[in-house]
């Protein structure tokens, strides 16, 4: 079983994935430290909707550090985690540390720890060694390109040199021709099927548990709980300075995020609450994106700015929300 697919950046701002036939869409989100595809929101949200396979990659340039990267990469990628195949781009062009497995090693191992998905590393076979080196080390996939020439292209489905060497999926060329685009697209085959695929993206490659359900109510009433013994079940969007706030307490009152890392909560997951007001502060509005929405259009709809809106909810880049985040608007 094999699934065709194209990888994008900002080279193909704009791009309508929905005309573009593909299996799967990989989008570039983020660069070194500093920079943030400004289109990749738009086209991961537009690719979702349309029923495509989903993948980001970030783009190593070894300016910042590797610890720097990775949460460059985390913090700008929250919302995709668990649904998204992700993959780090290792190539020789604008990378200080190119050549130095260990700095490519030191990233793939802080993503993994951070969020406990094994990255596919990408880059050209030429330098197929330091790849495979570091895939075997942690258990990672390969996503490996070598193209037979720069001739424009449909689709393959045994591109050139197919099998001279193991990966997950292969990218055979930059020339790529296809129905709803006037430009070269890169094209890949993935050698895996939608379930596959699935495994890559999710946490500890197993889907994330559903939620449990309620326990049945108690036959007498309960007491009531002290202020210390509170829970709360974390929400799509959450952060724990939002739930802070939210609680009227402050984030060290906050405990039994699984992960040990207060920047990595998850949906469903309950959390102690010491301290604090019995009853959450009252809470002005808010909004919960909806596919599709852009920040421009959510403070039209309430009579106030994107920039407003991006510094009261801390967003450094107002071009990358994602659906179920909470907003707050005043």
């Amino acid at each position: 079983m094999t699934l065709n697919g194209i990888d994008i950046s900002s080279h193909q701002t704009g791009i309508n994935l929905a005309a573009v036939p593909a299996d799967f869409v990989i989008v570039k989100t983020t660069q070194g430290n500093w920079y943030v595809n400004p289109d990749a929101d738009r086209a991961y949200q537009q690719a979702k909707k349309a029923g495509k396979l989903l993948g980001i990659y970030h783009y190593i340039d070894g300016r910042g550090g590797a610890a720097a990267e990775v949460d460059y990469f985390i913090n700008n990628c929250r919302g995709y985690l668990g649904e998204a195949l992700i993959a780090v781009d290792w190539e020789i062009d604008d990378n200080t540390q190119w050549g130095n497995t260990a700095y490519l090693e030191q990233v793939v191992r802080g993503i993994i720890e951070k969020t406990g998905i094994r990255p596919l590393i990408y880059g050209m076979q030429a330098g197929y060694a330091q790849l495979k080196s570091v895939a075997d080390k942690l258990n990672c996939g390969l996503w490996v390109a070598q193209y037979a020439n720069y001739e424009p292209t449909g689709y393959q489905a045994h591109p050139w040199n197919e099998g001279a060497y193991g990966c997950a999926i292969r990218q055979y060329t930059s020339a790529g021709c296809l129905p709803g685009y006037g430009g070269n697209l890169d094209l890949n085959i993935a050698y895996m099927d939608r379930n596959a695929w699935m495994k890559y993206a999710a946490k500890n490659g197993k889907p994330a548990p559903a939620p449990s359900k309620p326990a049945p109510a108690p036959a007498k009433p309960a007491p009531a709980p002290k202020p210390a013994g509170r829970t709360y079940t974390v929400q799509a969007g959450d952060t724990l300075s939002g739930i802070a706030a939210k609680l009227g307490v402050s984030t060290s009152a906050i405990s039994g995020y699984r992960s040990g890392n207060p920047n990595l909560i998850y949906p469903g997951e309950v959390l102690k609450i010491n301290g604090g007001n019995t009853a959450p502060k009252p809470a002005g509005r808010t909004y919960t994106v909806q596919a599709g929405d852009n920040l421009s259009s959510i403070a039209a709809r309430y009579g106030t700015t994107y920039q407003a809106l991006a510094a009261k909810n801390g967003i450094a880049n107002p071009n990358l929300i994602y659906p179920g985040q909470v907003l707050k608007i005043d």
